[in-house]
């Protein structure tokens, strides 16, 4: 490392998106994005990710075309602050999702199910925030009660599937928790954020008889590994009720308390503040433009960025130029 790199301080970063193809994607994430997209069905949009197939490029700042695997190798105290040393990679991954047809029905492992878990992976948690919707559109989340084995395998073997899932109509602004075991899906036009935990592991119990245009054959199935990681006690989520923390200056509602990540979101037109003392925060904004105040520099920050705060950043100040709306990830403590 050079010795300007090592004097190198952290501060506000954001990141270039990876778009990803998706058979059952489409061409909304033209309005979520000021990049352009590629040509075809665009399902995903990593918009952070430390993965070695998929790493994020810093897109401002004398860190420019810097991965975030390479300052948590160079920077972990700036960057993680107590947490440095507790990771090997960022320990989330985000994404926006746009499913213009049906995800397959799919189902995550957890931490524990080590079986299933190829080396140097986690399981998945994840949680969805909706930003589009339709009449048309579906979350299929946990299984209709006193679903079995026995019973969803027939189910399998008939092709009706569909009809031991629990599903409802979701509406812009629904958040929904998919814990690690969930059977779940998603699709009919919907455009989503994505937060979970850093993993790439999917198993997939079903796939509505898609036929990938790019091979002209069906995707690979994985029942056997779906079917071992389902949890058969859990409850079927629907939307989150949020929780109102705060109402002024702006309404701060959190979403999501769990383990692995924490999930607010923020709304309103008044200067607020983000971040916190000593600890590592991501901002999304799903709507609006702002500017993000720090050590005498505004970072502008518009509809679908993506802008890591490091811990040495710790709080700052927000300034909405509109209405804004914005969702802000803690890690896990």
């Amino acid at each position: 490392m050079s010795n300007n790199m090592s004097q190198t301080l952290l501060y506000p970063l954001r990141f270039e998106p990876i778009c990803q193809y998706r058979l059952w994607g489409g061409r909304r994430l033209e309005k979520m994005l000021t990049t352009p997209l590629p040509d075809g069905p665009i399902g995903e949009a990593w918009i952070l990710s430390d993965r070695d197939d998929f790493a994020s490029l810093i897109a401002n700042g004398p860190l420019r075309g810097q991965t975030i695997g390479h300052l948590l190798k160079q920077f972990p105290e700036q960057l993680m602050g107590k947490s440095a040393g507790h990771y090997s990679r960022f320990p989330l991954l985000m994404k926006f999702l746009d499913a213009s047809d049906m995800l397959s029905v799919q189902v995550h492992p957890s931490d524990e199910q080590k079986k299933y878990l190829p080396a140097g992976e986690h399981g998945k948690t994840e949680a969805w925030v909706v930003l589009e919707a339709g009449t048309e559109s579906r979350i299929y989340s946990g299984l209709e009660p006193g679903t079995t084995v026995e019973n969803l395998r027939q189910a399998l073997t008939n092709g009706v599937v569909e009809g031991q899932l629990e599903y409802f109509t979701p509406k812009t602004c629904d958040c929904v928790f998919i814990p690690a075991g969930t059977v779940h899906a998603l699709g009919g036009g919907i455009v989503v954020f994505e937060v979970q935990q850093n993993s790439d592991v999917t198993f997939r119990l079903y796939d509505w008889n898609h036929i990938d245009t790019k091979t002209g054959q069906p995707r690979e199935l994985q029942v056997e590994q779906a079917i071992a990681c389902i949890d058969f006690g859990q409850v079927a989520a629907g939307p989150v009720e949020p929780l109102v923390e705060d109402e002024k200056p702006v309404l701060r509602e959190r979403l999501i308390l769990c383990e692995h990540f924490k999930l607010w979101r923020i709304r309103g037109e008044s200067p607020f503040m983000v971040g916190a003392a000593g600890m590592t925060r991501v901002l999304v904004c799903i709507d609006g433009k702002g500017e993000l105040d720090y050590n005498g520099d505004n970072y502008v920050v518009r509809k679908g960025d993506v802008w890591l705060l490091p811990a040495m950043v710790g709080a700052c100040a927000f300034r909405p130029l509109n209405e804004v709306n914005l969702l802000e990830v803690a890690l896990p403590e």
